[in-house]
């Protein structure tokens, strides 16, 4: 059993590196099914996005692409460090590095919303 439940459970951005895609105005939507984790994602800049991962203890291994509304098609990956707020929603951090944009690097961090 894992310690932390993404199934059903939508996500926002609380801050990003200035070279990352995604803005406040995206929201992910999570799914999970034992290990695996999906997310797709959209609005902002984000036309589309999708998120596939490994849940490893505290940590998701990510891949993730998306099509902005720039119509460019864009990829990276990422490592999320997983922890529970006080009030019991999920924070992750991000360090995460385009596959696409000369392995452009940065961080970010999204919070559980209702």
């Amino acid at each position: 059993m894992n310690k932390f439940d993404f199934n059903n459970k939508s996500f926002a951005l609380i801050q990003n590196s200035e070279n990352g895609q995604v803005n406040t105005e995206t929201i992910f939507n999570y799914k999970q099914d034992d290990n695996l984790v999906t997310a797709d994602y959209f609005g902002g800049s984000i036309k589309y996005g999708k998120i596939i991962a490994e849940l490893k203890d505290d940590k998701l291994n990510m891949l993730y692409q998306c099509l902005t509304t720039d119509n460019e098609l864009k990829a990276g990956k990422a490592l999320a460090q997983i922890e529970l707020t006080e009030n019991g929603k999920i924070k992750l951090s991000l360090d995460w590095e385009w596959l696409t944009n000369g392995s452009e690097k940065g961080k970010s961090e999204y919070i559980e919303i209702e």
